[in-house]
């Protein structure tokens, strides 16, 4: 059985990481996240997370977001490209449950790959 974790090999964690996906970026939208992308030279994806205060005022929302992406990119991990993935958040987005957030995740990604394979 494979044990998905989600390690800190998988987070981006330096400025360095972010500021190289955002120079040379793929990005997909909707009206509630945008997906910024860059293919990486690792064996496996990467998250970050650019969610403004500014855009989602409340600290637990902010939180949930971060969470259902978390759990996103741990369960497909393995199905995912080697790329580097950085999720922003609009204002728009506490309007969605939980499924719709994760509908637009995944329909995001599947852009993403399309695009990075293309």
């Amino acid at each position: 059985m494979i044990k998905l974790t989600f390690p800190r090999e998988l987070r981006l964690l330096t400025p360095l990481d972010f500021n190289s996906v955002f120079q040379e970026s793929v990005r997909a939208g909707s009206p509630y996240l945008t997906l910024v992308t860059r293919v990486n030279n690792l064996a496996h994806p990467r998250l970050g997370f650019a969610i403004a205060k500014k855009q989602i005022k409340r600290a637990h929302e902010r939180n949930r977001i971060k969470r259902i992406a978390k759990e996103y990119f741990r369960q497909r991990q393995l199905t995912l490209p080697a790329v580097d993935f950085i999720v922003m958040a609009k204002t728009t987005v506490i309007e969605l449950d939980n499924a719709q957030l994760v509908a637009t995740l995944d329909k995001l990604c599947q852009r993403i790959v399309a695009k990075q394979t293309a």
